[in-house]
């Protein structure tokens, strides 16, 4: 059975000019495009790729690595906008669709948001959301602890700085976030422990 938005482990099957067609079972033969063939693959060779919906809503293959699969989280830029949502670049070609009923906020061109990728239950489609408290499960002091890597690869990713500090809004970081004050809080506190940051009236910065 082919997972959408995963890897799976396919068998080539076909030769084409425009690329390779490769055994997707039930599904039928899945194309893998020309510009991501790897040199020395025949018939009959199982490859690793990934699994999603090309322009016309066709499953394609690549062998390219997205930034996320279903089932996880992400921080991806915003890369256009249209009347239906936003369009996010998570690494492949076809960039992510965000639909505005999944958006905290109105998503900007050029701007990161933290998101969970998954299949949409009517369309099955691969969309983001920004929604991302109903899929964290831990509780508090996991989240916390999973929190600070989240937020020290938002440093990373941002120049080693967050205008966000203790005493920012609540409504502010979880629209940034999607976590509670006490949850950013708590991962500002184990990071300036672990001496990786720095706190100021400003907000946090790498050290």
């Amino acid at each position: 059975m082919i997972k959408l938005g995963d890897y799976n482990t396919l068998r080539v099957v076909k030769r084409v000019d425009f690329g390779l067609y490769l055994d997707g079972g039930d599904e039928g033969e899945i194309l893998l495009p020309k510009r991501y063939v790897p040199k020395g693959v025949t018939i009959g060779t199982e490859m690793e790729v990934f699994i999603y919906l090309d322009q016309d809503e066709k499953l394609v293959a690549t062998t390219q690595k997205p930034l996320a699969k279903v089932g996880e989280f992400a921080w991806l830029e915003c890369a256009w906008t249209n009347e239906y949502g936003a369009f996010l670049n998570w690494g492949l070609m076809k960039d992510l669709f965000c639909p505005f009923r999944e958006q905290k906020q109105r998503m900007q061109k050029g701007q990161r948001y933290y998101v969970y990728v998954m299949e949409d239950e009517k369309t099955h489609r691969l969309i983001a959301t920004t929604k991302v408290e109903r899929y964290q499960k831990h509780d508090g002091y996991q989240r916390a602890l999973d929190f600070s890597d989240e937020l020290l690869r938002y440093l990373h990713e941002n120049g080693g700085f967050c205008d966000l500090g203790d005493k920012s809004p609540a409504d502010e970081i979880a629209q940034r976030f999607g976590v509670s004050k006490k949850i950013y809080k708590k991962s500002v506190g184990d990071l300036y422990r672990r001496r990786l940051i720095t706190i100021s009236d400003k907000g946090i910065s790498l050290v």
